[in-house]
């Protein structure tokens, strides 16, 4: 009987160390992440450029290089579609956001999200947006966002908002805002900045009544 004992002792040791090993760290965790993200960028052909360099272009990214801004400070990429008709969100104001967008795991290649669907199509996401000296703020209030990962708008996306207006189409070439982002773990959703995921998104901007 002992040794029967210590026979399932040693095998349960055994499983314990293995899952233990198995287990990744936070920073093999990041790693994969960075990986993920460059490889991303290679297999896109994506041309990166400086905060500097966004600025010295009026803030604009030129679409026939594929060109998107790296902002160091967060690690966010930012390509601009269209700048979109209308007005940025001003100082003090508040707004509501209407969002179409499509969401793909990069450290998995796989789509995960997306409201440009035919299912979709009548339910877009609402954000509540609040411009204070510069500093944005967004909750989700309806949406696949919100009933996926909470009212919580990523960062990510929140990068976009001083670079792009936030209108309503009236005439007939109006367009409203799109965007394309490359969002590390530490500046997206819920689940994002838990499992150490970066994700690509392909969004548009809308002002909403």
């Amino acid at each position: 009987m002992k040794r029967f004992n210590y026979l399932i002792m040693s095998v349960c040791a055994v499983l314990l160390f293995s899952a233990c090993d198995d287990t990744e760290t936070y920073t093999e965790k990041r790693d994969k992440e960075v990986k993920a993200i460059n490889a991303f960028i290679a297999e896109s052909h994506i041309n990166t450029i400086t905060e500097e360099a966004f600025k010295t272009a009026n803030y604009q990214t030129d679409l026939n290089r594929n060109e998107f801004v790296l902002f160091d400070g967060t690690g966010v990429y930012l390509q601009i579609v269209r700048k979109g008709c209308g007005e940025p969100i001003k100082t003090g104001e508040t707004a509501s956001v209407i969002c179409r967008f499509t969401e793909t795991n990069l450290l998995r290649d796989s789509l995960v999200l997306s409201n440009n669907t035919i299912y979709y199509s009548s339910m877009p996401d609402i954000m509540t947006v609040q411009n204070t000296s510069g500093t944005y703020q967004g909750s989700f209030t309806s949406g696949l966002m919100y009933s996926t990962y909470g009212a919580a708008v990523p960062n990510g996306w929140l990068a976009a908002l001083p670079y792009v207006n936030i209108g309503r189409p009236v005439k007939e070439d109006d367009e409203v805002a799109r965007v394309r982002l490359i969002v590390p773990a530490e500046q997206g959703q819920q689940y994002a900045s838990q499992s150490v995921n970066p994700y690509y998104y392909d969004i548009t901007f809308e002002r909403g009544l």
